[in-house]
């Protein structure tokens, strides 16, 4: 377990120094200060990430199955609060900052990680349960609709979607059927493509995504994303030579951040920047298996999960393998809540591979706690 914590640290590490030299790049687009996004991320990173980090990573990860509670409880008021007039900040007609002096958090972010470990929490004390329809899926199912309406009326359709994803896998993962999971999925998706069909600006951009010589405007940001990595081609233009980030591609440094990666750095940078997720994913897996608990197992699994496919929903969109969403790049892109979280999250994960490289007498304990609490 020692050379795979190491090994997730590595990927981690990589991951945000990438991001960080990417975000120099980006950061000289801008003509008012060319170091902006740079030293906002620096902030985040080095005032609260990396401190949060290694506080979480040394804590043992089973005090989060008690302040799963308290953290759902916090996260619901944030995200209640973001949708009060005068108190959210409101930008493109989505509600989903609160202001604190010059910076903006992000409540979905943190939810992330409290829906995560109050799944865990619930589906390692009831999961031998999960055949049940009221403790095996509508008491979970209704503490995880309750977050994915807030987030519905923010709105945020791209983290309603990742959360619901993530929270439905814990519960296979925990006992839940898999036939009721199945008519629930069904049930979603239709829910969820009905909610796009309303909104004419989602679903321009799903006609976008299917049609993209019939709606060009629509279009605009996958044309100029994948004109990036036609530009950049096997080695890229250099470091800060892009053009799309000065020009033609809006949130270069956020959602569209891979893209000037595949432009400045090229083909081999972009590949590398996958595998490097590749390695945290396998990680992650590895770590969620060995744990020591059902709490631990679930809890590994939910955050590997997460990271794992923001980063491919992410990938995806930039290369026009999916519609165009908002939905930032984990460790990479710019942003202080989605880097803080993926952090905690990971030192988690770091927490969780400690206890099992421990083995012998803490990893027995927790075995005869799981069976003892099962009956």
């Amino acid at each position: 377990m020692r050379r795979v914590d190491t090994l997730l640290r590595f990927a981690t590490t990589s991951l945000v120094l990438i991001g960080l030299v990417v975000l120099y790049s980006t950061s000289s687009a801008r003509s008012s200060d060319p170091h902006f996004f740079l030293k906002r991320q620096l902030t985040w990173l080095l005032v609260i990430g990396v401190p949060c980090f290694y506080l979480v990573s040394m804590l043992d990860y089973r005090v989060w199955r008690r302040l799963c509670w308290p953290m759902l409880l916090v996260s619901a008021v944030l995200l209640i609060l973001v949708l009060i007039p005068g108190i959210g900040i409101r930008v493109k007609g989505s509600a989903r900052w609160l202001g604190i002096g010059p910076f903006r958090v992000q409540p979905s972010e943190f939810a992330k990680i409290a829906v995560i470990a109050g799944m865990a929490a619930y589906m390692s004390r009831y999961g031998r349960q999960g055949g049940q329809l009221l403790k095996g899926l509508l008491y979970p199912l209704g503490g995880l609709g309750f977050f994915a309406l807030l987030l519905v009326l923010e709105p945020d359709y791209g983290a309603t979607a990742i959360i619901v994803s993530i929270g439905l896998a814990i519960m296979f993962a925990g006992g839940t059927r898999f036939a009721y999971l199945l008519v629930l999925g069904a049930g979603g998706f239709a829910g969820f493509a009905a909610l796009i069909f309303q909104n004419p600006n989602r679903l321009g951009r799903v006609k976008a995504f299917l049609f993209p010589e019939l709606y060009p405007d629509q279009a605009y940001h996958l044309t100029q994303s994948l004109y990036a990595f036609y530009l950049g081609g096997l080695t890229g233009v250099g470091l800060g030579n892009s053009m799309q980030k000065r020009f033609y591609l809006p949130e270069a440094h956020t959602d569209f951040i891979y893209a000037i990666i595949a432009e400045e750095l090229g083909l081999l940078a972009s590949v590398a920047v996958l595998l490097l997720f590749v390695l945290y994913f396998v990680c992650g897996m590895l770590i969620s298996f060995r744990a020591s608990d059902s709490f631990g197992r679930l809890l590994g699994f939910g955050i590997t999960m997460m990271i794992g496919l923001q980063a491919v929903v992410n990938v995806a969109v930039v290369t026009g393998l999916a519609p165009t969403k908002g939905l930032a790049l984990p460790f990479i892109s710019y942003g202080g809540s989605n880097l803080i979280s993926s952090l905690f999250m990971t030192a988690m994960l770091i927490s969780i591979a400690r206890d099992g490289s421990r083995g012998g007498v803490l990893a027995s304990r927790a075995k005869a706690k799981d069976r003892l609490h099962y009956g």
